[in-house]
């Protein structure tokens, strides 16, 4: 095996005439994988009894249950009329219900405008088809502050729009509307001076009045109760369950999001099923699952502004601090449009990500950015570890395969990030800008990476591997060619 420990860019490889042996770098991957095993390059037995492993990870999430009682928003005063604010009678409704022993919360045909949604145990909140909870974009409906997590930082800041803390047995279901309104003139001006900014610029809302002194705050391990801002300019997610236990999302469609659509934070037993994720605003990630255990997110339909579905664990010290890695997630039979990434891990990885799963999914934009994505940096860290993913189809995007350890901050910190045992297969794609962005460092190169059965049909560039030490390959193609790294 030869350590690829210098820089290689192959930005215009004639792809027609040329070899494809680039370098050799055959090796072991780190994973249980027997080359005896193997079979026309399909999977190997190995790798089929670690898919036994995603059943059994489904099959261990705790299912919501809620009794037969229905509790219509309406005869708690609620109105579809514009200008009526909904706030109070749908917290009334939903402390009935509660109180009733738990039930569904239901929000009939029609526009409901509405602030904060507060979630309490055994609730159900359903919406009815045509029924829409139009959120009102004014901060002053998302206080007082709560306990939530900003891009891996915990903070007393705004409410998410839908929110639950340390309840247990809580559902969003329905065929209705989630309406975030999120636009160029609310919510997403407080990105700031965005390169992509599509708006007039306010440097008094610029969330970095507010972000850069709570990550300061962070790194000196001020207590989270200190951590409060009499003016706070980070845009809250749109549901976030925080220490929950059993949840379920299904069948809703979340729309123009101030920030990112589903965010659980440290809950256990989550399910997120047939979920529309429709968001094209800044930091417009689908679902974020953040130091989550047991997590199954299906059949949903993502096109948004960042990546689809992003696995995190909290930012640097604070996730140091809290320790929990996201863990035994499922990703299976679901579509992903545009976004910066489709499956993703990190960029917010301190805690780390294991025993994760993805399968069946279809990905397909000019406007996808990058299909499978592996994000850090040596000031975050983070063991990743037990990565599968298979099965996957991409029709068009920038880049296929994507390891960067040069994330934002870079190789600027003293938590070597690692990855190990993350193992490809069963990976078409039809068209690429690059098949591969692999960056690791010189003193931390990318190892445990194992690519089988993967097809480039139509790539303009192998693209770039910097600093890669071990890379498993069997049946790996380009243009039609096979292609020995």
């Amino acid at each position: 095996m030869i350590n690829l420990r210098k820089r290689l860019h192959l930005k215009t490889l004639g792809l027609a005439g040329a070899g494809l042996s680039i370098m050799s770098l055959q090796g072991c991957s780190g994973m249980a994988l027997s080359a005896a095993d193997q079979n026309n390059g399909e999977v190997t037995t190995d790798d089929e009894q670690q898919w036994l492993q995603a059943d059994a990870i489904i099959a261990g999430i705790s299912p919501t249950q809620f009794p037969a009682r229905e509790f219509l928003i309406t005869d708690y005063g609620a109105k579809a009329s514009s200008g009526f604010d909904n706030t109070a009678a749908i917290k009334a409704a939903i402390a009935a219900c509660n109180a009733a022993g738990g039930g569904r919360v239901v929000v009939p045909q029609g526009r409901f405008e509405t602030g904060a949604v507060h979630l309490l145990s055994d609730v159900n909140l359903h919406l009815q088809q045509n029924a829409v909870l139009s959120f009102y974009t004014d901060a002053a409906h998302y206080m007082p502050y709560v306990m939530t997590r900003w891009e891996g930082v915990e903070l007393m800041g705004l409410s998410p729009l839908i929110y639950a803390f340390e309840q247990e047995n809580i559902a969003v279901t329905g065929d209705g509307i989630l309406e975030g309104n999120g636009s160029n003139s609310a919510w997403w001006p407080w990105k700031g001076d965005w390169e992509r900014r599509s708006w007039d610029y306010d440097a008094s809302v610029d969330q970095a009045l507010t972000r850069t002194p709570l990550f300061g705050m962070a790194e000196r391990s001020v207590p989270v109760s200190e951590r409060v801002f009499a003016e706070n300019f980070l845009r809250p997610p749109f549901i976030q369950p925080y220490g929950c236990k059993r949840v379920l999302i299904d069948g809703v469609t979340i729309r123009n999001s101030p920030f990112w659509l589903i965010n659980p934070v440290l809950s256990e037993d989550v399910i997120v099923r047939n979920v529309n994720f429709i968001s094209y605003g800044p930091n417009s990630d689908g679902c974020n699952p953040e130091s989550c255990n047991r997590v199954l997110i299906e059949n949903c339909l993502f096109d948004t502004g960042d990546d689809c579905i992003a696995l995190k664990s909290g930012r640097n010290n604070d996730g140091r601090r809290l320790a929990t890695p996201v863990q035994n997630v499922v990703i299976q039979d679901c579509v992903m449009r545009a976004g910066h990434g489709g499956v993703v891990l990190g960029s917010e990885i301190s805690g780390g990500a294991r025993n994760i799963f993805a399968r069946r999914c279809r990905m397909s934009s000019p406007n996808l950015a990058r299909g499978i994505r592996v994000k850090t940096n040596s000031v975050r860290g983070g063991l990743i570890e037990n990565i599968y993913i298979r099965d996957i189809e991409i029709g068009e995007v920038r880049d296929a395969i994507v390891i960067n350890f040069f994330y934002e901050e870079g190789d600027a910190g003293q938590f070597m990030p690692q990855v190990k045992n993350l193992h490809i297969s069963n990976l078409q794609v039809k068209k690429a800008q690059r098949a591969f962005v692999l960056r690791g460092f010189e003193r931390a190169p990318i190892t445990g990476v194992s690519l089988h059965n993967v097809h480039f049909k139509q790539t303009d560039s192998l693209g770039i591997l910097e600093n890669v030490a071990q890379l498993d390959q069997l049946d790996l193609t380009l243009n039609g060619q096979e292609l020995k790294l």
